[in-house]
């Protein structure tokens, strides 16, 4: 292996931040690994260098963190709540609280048994504490743990048998309590990595057999029966089903797949039975693709985490300076040294910076994975929070705020028309490779429509195409090119006119020269997209704008229909470019939804870039800070709401954390503080962090 070469590995009972930097910095100990860095919100390891999983057991072994290959689909066995060495250690802990309570407060107290009991519980419960924290103590690592270290050997010194066993207990309860709520927490992203199956029967030289999806080949054949998962992405070569694809899009209505369309492994084949040529490896799968995104997103700090990592950073050499002084300078005045020393003690407890350090990558998580199991990807911590700011939203016309495709909206036939022109059209137009003309054959078999034999057939560029039906002569084209060819009514003329008012392609039918009809087409509205600009007005975006290529009169037609008011057309690339940064200039922060490709400047130079489609194009999940997988708009005003509320969590979080420890530092003054409170401050920081991040999981759309 190159010393450049980069390996991953999963990490299980990584339970908390502090854990999570101290095996990072264990592992870039190992003489022969040359960087490492550890995903605390994915529980991932990725490393650079050589290293035997032995090794990074024994960097892990301080917390009891193991390394597991990125290939192991599950994880191990769940062990039984109580066969799990943590909890079985608290559970003891407890029985010698509660004893050594028994002999201290029964009618005849025996001292010496009751704290006896008491030293029983604090070694018991704090043995793997303590061995850590004096070893962080030589280091001068002043983490949780050295904290509560000098803590509780404090307090024995000074006799406080009972309140250090306690606060070694509530310990113990604490950080069980706050690696249940982070695994939680990742739930998403475990939710992701079991969607894909493991195998699957696959055809592969003319011979059926059952393949782990390690093994399986791009030009494979995948046979999936209903009710089956698709293990790969890849391209339909044979049958016809429904597709269940919201655990990669988000989209509740199941997609009728037939042949030549693409499918997406994880999703769910539903009625029929399908055969699809397998198009990517295993680990180039969308869902694969999602997962490394999601986590790498989840890694990515985020404003507000750089910031508190930075005062925690300060915070807590300043905590260890106070409970120094607190325990001093008050005896030096008359104050009593036994308890002067206690409160100092309880300050190192109520100054740990747990809850603080968590505040937010705990919100963060919750909310990248949350979203991911929606259909949405946001790619950082950065761009949720920038979401959240959003003040003006920029939309991309074609394919975001309108379907993207043309159809027929009218279908005008004079009266002393063919009764049949619709067959005719439809048989001249089936030859035409244009887009208008693709949107007149759907509209004609929309209306169970017959086909006509047609011979003769020519394209003329600009113009339109004709061909001979039935011994006629049938023209499809333009309007100005019928005028040239023959007299159109005046009440047609004025029909025409009307229609593309309304920002309408109009074409005209004759046969042979006498006028036939008028066919409308347009590029239409999305159905949502109305109510998607009226949820974001609810929301508090103060401005919406679309930014076009196409012609005034099509643009405002559209603008008008959705409700939006301002309206910038015939716009090329570099104008989009341009547009974005006026707006920037004016509202502050502005995001650009556009398809990831036509509009990559502009979507470059917004604050947030946002792509539709995401799950098909590859393009959009690499330009795009946020991908909407399923092609809907509807999915914005929810990441809108998600990272508004997600900025709200984390400031709400920064604050519980602050005032818990600053009402417990207070109670100093009076000589309130004692260790039970300070671990309570401590606990029940971490603890109302961790379940108010959780309330993002039930944000839906």
């Amino acid at each position: 292996m190159s010393m450049a070469e980069k390996t991953e590995y999963r990490l299980e009972n990584l339970s908390c931040a502090n854990c999570a930097m101290k095996f990072e910095n264990n592992v870039k100990s190992i003489p022969s690994v040359t960087e490492a860095t550890v995903n605390f919100g994915a529980s991932k390891l990725t490393f650079s260098g050589v290293a035997t999983e032995e090794e990074l057991q024994n960097a892990g072994a301080f917390d009891g963190i193991k390394v597991v290959p990125l290939t192991k689909r599950k994880p191990d066995p769940k062990t039984p709540f109580f066969k799990r060495k943590e909890n079985v250690v608290t559970i003891l802990s407890l029985i010698f609280v509660i004893a050594g309570f028994y002999f201290t407060h029964r009618d005849v107290p025996d001292t010496t048994i009751a704290t006896g009991l008491f030293a029983a519980a604090i070694l018991v419960g704090g043995f793997g504490m303590f061995i850590t924290g004096v070893k962080n103590l030589v280091r001068f690592d002043f983490d949780m743990k050295t904290l509560m270290t000098i803590a509780i050997i404090g307090a024995a010194i000074i006799g406080e048998w009972q309140e250090a066993a306690v606060v070694v207990f509530l310990f113990a309860v604490s950080e069980a309590l706050e690696a249940y709520s982070m695994n939680k927490a990742r739930q998403s992203i475990r939710l992701l990595m079991d969607i894909a199956p493991p195998s699957a029967t696959v055809r592969r030289n003319g011979t059926v057999q059952e393949l782990s999806t390690e093994e399986i080949r791009i030009g494979d054949i995948l046979l999936v029966k209903p009710g089956q998962k698709i293990a790969m992405d890849g391209i339909v070569l044979s049958g016809q089903s429904t597709v269940n694809q919201a655990p990669i899009t988000g989209e509740s209505v199941p997609v009728l797949k037939k042949k030549e369309d693409e499918v997406f492994a994880g999703t769910l084949n539903e009625e029929g039975a399908l055969e699809v040529t397998v198009t990517k490896l295993v680990g180039d799968t969308t869902i694969a693709k999602i997962i490394h995104l999601v986590e790498d997103a989840q890694a990515e700090k985020a404003p507000s985490q750089k910031f508190v990592d930075k005062f925690a950073k300060y915070y807590t050499p300043i905590i260890i300076v106070i409970a120094i002084l607190v325990a001093i300078i008050p005896p030096l005045f008359g104050g009593e040294w036994h308890t002067w020393i206690y409160q100092g003690l309880a300050v190192l407890v109520v100054g740990c910076p747990c809850a603080l350090v968590v505040s937010t990558p705990v919100a963060i998580v919750t909310a990248i994975g949350n979203a991911a199991r929606l259909g949405v990807l946001i790619k950082g911590g950065v761009h949720l929070e920038e979401m959240g700011r959003i003040n003006a939203v920029a939309f991309d016309k074609t394919g975001t705020l309108t379907k993207g495709y043309p159809e027929v909206t009218d279908f005008i036939v004079d009266k002393a028309a063919n009764g049949n022109i619709l067959e005719a059209v439809a048989a001249v137009e089936s030859m035409s490779q244009h887009p208008l003309a693709r949107a007149v054959v759907t509209y004609a078999n929309s209306k169970g429509i017959q086909k006509a034999e047609m011979v003769n057939f020519q394209s003329i560029t600009g113009k339109g195409a004709y061909g001979e039906v039935g011994g006629s002569l049938i023209r499809v084209g333009s309007l100005n090119w019928a005028m040239e060819l023959t007299e159109v009514p005046t009440d047609m003329k004025q029909r025409a006119e009307a229609l593309q008012k309304e920002g309408k392609s109009v074409m005209a039918v004759l046969m042979d020269k006498t006028f036939q009809a008028l066919i409308a087409v347009t590029d239409p509205l999305r159905d949502e997209s109305k109510e998607v600009l009226r949820k974001l007005k609810d929301i508090g975006i103060r401005h919406t704008v679309m930014l076009t290529g196409d012609d005034r009169r099509t643009a405002e037609a559209i603008a008008s229909a959705a409700g939006v008011t301002d309206v910038r057309a015939n716009l090329m690339p570099e104008d989009k470019l341009t547009a974005i940064k006026d707006l920037t200039d004016e509202y502050g922060r502005v995001a650009m939804v556009g398809d990831g490709i036509n509009d990559a400047p502009a979507l470059a130079a917004s604050s947030i870039g946002i792509a539709m489609g995401g799950a098909g194009t590859d393009a959009a999940l690499e330009t795009a800070d946020i991908a909407l997988m399923a092609d809907d708009l509807r999915q914005l005003p929810y990441t809108m709401k998600l990272s508004r509320k997600t900025l709200q969590i984390i400031k709400e979080n920064i604050m519980f954390a602050l005032g818990l420890k600053i009402v417990a530092l207070l109670l100093i003054i009076p000589g309130w503080l004692t260790l039970w409170i300070a671990i309570f401050a401590d606990m029940g920081a971490t603890l109302l962090v961790v379940l108010n991040s959780l309330r993002l999981m039930r944000i839906h759309r």
